[in-house]
């Protein structure tokens, strides 16, 4: 205890051994968060859909990215009618509503989208809304008429006769004014969306959500799904440093136990071990787990339940062999063999302590090794289907051409998380075997 003690003070002469662990402090502590502030199943359902997707644009860029580089791109602009002030007017079998929608446009770019949800309730049959858009000099724009069924979305976006009136898409035409050269440019000032509902039934109602689409969101974007990137970005954390952990554990400890097992008893125990592991070297591990993944499922655990299966006879065992074979004959070995230490108790508490220090920067290493190996497979179009990963955002970027076509946030965000990754624990792991192991301490 007093070597390790030692160790862990020594270890505040590395510039390295502060800057990894303060990397890996960070990813456990977003890895915390992000399991308290959105659970596991809110998780699932932001990521693979529900309401709050209809109200992201496509993909659209960090906002910090465009504020820093002196842009003033929109954002996304909700307008609700539980917010307006609505009339009504009853008739013998329904009733005739007026929902105003308005908002200020700030903004020196045009929004990406417009879309308007609406919601009926108690209707005995469909309703029929009509559309008329005010700009800020309030000219009034007819939008058309329509029914809409019980839940159902209007894309102003896509009204081709819209566009045909307006010379331009919608979204465009709605909030340009011309110039001297030609080129339409926004109008800012308060827009209104007022609406004109005939609802039947007595207690029938009305409710509307005005979408107006930025081009840019939050903290990491959103890609061709309208998903948040930073639901994926915050729970591949988790996923990723749980992964690593656990497939290095496994291996590790199953391969120091067989090791140590196999040196102790010798003979026909270790050559068997020898050659199991000569036959595992040979296997290839990536081959083998698109395999599985193609062949029988992609689960996440069930991926890591293979690479610690294929992990256990790894090329490792010959290194931990090496190391214990002086030990077994040690002479505080052969004092515990005189007192009656059964087989487990020598190989469990004499041999494999002795060999920790120097195998725990190993270990710190291994793990960002797995955190890699899972993002490859989800790379390769293998990861979890369920889970949000940052190998199955980078998936998702390179399905959709993210590069050629300008998305750049979408490839730099998880690459540059996998790189902190792997820094982090390399750096802390080989200032640990800068202080652990007995040949570079002499150096």
């Amino acid at each position: 205890m007093r070597r390790w003690l030692e160790g862990l003070r020594e270890l505040r002469r590395y510039p390295s051994a502060i800057g990894g662990l303060a990397l890996i402090v960070f990813l456990i502590a977003v890895s915390v968060y992000t399991v308290i502030a959105i659970p596991y199943s809110q998780a699932l359902e932001l990521w693979r859909g529900g309401e709050a997707w209809r109200m992201h644009p496509v993909n659209a860029g960090p906002v910090w990215v465009d504020r820093l580089l002196g842009g003033d791109k929109p954002d996304t602009t909700v307008v609700r009618s539980e917010d307006a002030e609505t009339r009504s007017a009853a008739f013998d079998g329904g009733r005739q509503v007026r929902i105003p929608l308005s908002f200020d446009y700030p903004h020196d770019d045009f929004p990406s989208e417009i879309n308007l949800f609406l919601e009926t309730r108690d209707t005995e049959r469909e309703a029929f809304v009509r559309l008329r858009w005010q700009t800020p000099d309030g000219d009034i724009i007819p939008l058309g008429g329509r029914r809409v069924a019980r839940e159902d979305r209007i894309s102003i976006s896509q009204n081709q006769t819209l566009e045909g009136r307006l010379g331009m898409p919608p979204h465009v035409g709605l909030f340009a004014r011309s110039t001297d050269a030609g080129q339409p440019v926004p109008d800012n000032g308060r827009y209104r969306l007022i609406i004109d509902a005939i609802l039947f039934g007595e207690d029938a109602s009305l409710e509307a959500d005005l979408v107006v689409y930025g081009r840019v969101h939050g903290i990491a974007g959103t890609d061709h799904q309208r998903r948040d990137l930073m639901v994926a970005l915050l729970w591949g954390t988790p996923v990723a440093l749980a992964f690593g952990l656990l497939a290095a554990v496994g291996t590790t400890v199953t391969t120091l136990v067989i090791a140590a097992t196999g040196v102790w008893f010798g003979g026909l125990v270790d050559a068997t071990i020898q050659r199991l592991t000569e036959v595992n070297i040979i296997l290839p591990v990536l081959p083998v787990l698109v395999m599985v993944g193609t062949l029988y499922s992609t689960n996440i655990w069930l991926m890591l339940g293979v690479v610690i299966a294929l992990g256990i006879f790894s090329a490792g065992i010959k290194m931990y062999r090496a190391m214990l074979l002086p030990i077994r004959q040690a002479p505080y070995i052969e004092a515990a063999r005189a007192y009656g230490a059964g087989n487990a108790r020598i190989i469990l508490r004499y041999m494999i302590p002795r060999i920790l220090p120097v195998l725990i920067p190993t270990f710190v290493t291994l793990i960002p090794t797995y955190v890699f190996l899972e993002a490859s497979l989800a790379v390769l179009g293998l990861g979890d289907p369920v889970l949000p990963t940052w190998g199955k955002v980078l998936n998702d970027a390179q399905t959709q051409s993210a590069l050629y076509n300008g998305f750049y946030y979408w490839v730099i965000a998880p690459a540059l998380l996998l790189m902190l990754t792997g820094l982090g624990f390399a750096m802390f792991g080989f200032a640990l075997d800068r202080v652990f192991n007995p040949r570079l301490r002499t150096q």
